[in-house]
């Protein structure tokens, strides 16, 4: 009997612990979604915090249409359209773990009207409008990203070429998509800040915050697969462009604390389809547009005329500008 009663209380201490392991990492609370506006911390974030809401600010004010849709496992997603021209490339941009897209996708979105693009930047699950409450760093991410380029097939037609674009957690989950039967109008990935595996950029912040790796691995898992229902290990960037097809564009901050340099190599390693690395000096997580706007206007420029679908549709006006850019960068 006493051994029964130990053996009870260990189990109800291990999920005890992955409870709390789930609801740090993983959960999602009602309510307590960030905006451009919420400080970031960190001396690199504060030197450009006035960058940020500036342009956060003039991607807030520009008309949109809110498009709501169900993924797969019935949750509601929401996201913003954006529209600059009938029949121009498409872009669907997604932002970072616990961040929101105004704050992350500004840049982006700057960047794709300058270059004649329409653009859908969408609310991950458990962030912004869009339902759920777990955070699966990409896991089940991917296949709302899938629903959302079925959306935008059945409204504009499977013609027009789709990029898609993101940063940090963003930049996981658009690579993580390139595993999957996307349609043949997905033209190209840009990943900007993107992590290796889930499971290693959580290892890493807890190493960051010297807690035991190794006993944290098996209460991470646990708790994501018992509270969260999902399976932390069921794919990762790294592994899914062994399966891509489309080019892709790997961009990191060289002084990146958070997601290091390195996996973004590591992605590209592994890659089976064309892949670009361009790397910002002295740029942190995130923040290599706003280290660098026009080297980095440049380079994903440089990269989509090197696409054929897209690079017709590039916006000749932006065309000419950069082009002296680019004689500064070669």
């Amino acid at each position: 009997m006493v051994a029964v009663l130990i053996l009870v209380a260990l189990i109800v201490l291990v999920l005890l612990i992955s409870f709390c392991t789930f609801r740090t990492a993983f959960y999602a609370p009602p309510g307590k979604h960030p905006t451009a506006d919420n400080p970031m911390k960190g001396a690199q974030y504060r030197a450009v915090a006035d960058d940020i809401r500036r342009i956060s600010h003039i991607m807030e004010k520009i008309p949109c249409e809110d498009i709501f849709i169900r993924s797969f496992d019935g949750t509601r997603l929401h996201g913003r359209y954006y529209h600059v021209k009938d029949g121009a490339p498409l872009e669907i941009l997604c932002h970072g773990y616990r961040s929101c897209a105004f704050r992350d996708c500004s840049g982006g979105h700057a960047l794709s009207r300058k270059m004649g693009f329409n653009a859908l930047v969408i609310d991950q699950r458990a962030h912004g409008e869009s339902g759920g409450r777990v955070i699966t760093f990409g896991v089940l991410e991917r296949q709302d990203l899938l629903c959302w380029i079925s959306y935008a097939n059945q409204r504009f037609s499977r013609s027009i070429p789709i990029v898609l674009c993101g940063l940090s957690m963003g930049a996981a989950t658009v690579l993580m998509a390139a595993e999957l039967n996307l349609p043949e109008n997905v033209a190209a990935i840009i990943a900007d800040s993107p992590y290796s595996t889930p499971s290693a950029i959580i290892e890493k912040v807890c190493a960051d915050r010297r807690y035991p790796v190794f006993i944290c691995r098996p209460f991470l898992r646990l708790g994501a697969s018992v509270f969260g229902r999902f399976n932390l290990n069921a794919c990762s960037a790294k592994d899914a462009v062994r399966h891509a097809k489309v080019p892709i564009l790997l961009i990191h901050g060289e002084d990146d604390h958070f997601v290091p340099c390195e996996m973004s190599r590591e992605i590209a390693a592994n890659c089976a389809s064309r892949v670009v690395v361009q790397t910002f000096p002295g740029a942190g997580h995130g923040l290599s547009y706003l280290v660098d706007p026009q080297r980095y206007e440049w380079v994903v420029f440089d990269f989509l005329r090197g696409v054929p679908q897209v690079s017709c549709a590039i916006s000749g006006e932006f065309a000419e500008k950069i082009r002296q850019i680019g004689k500064n960068e070669t």
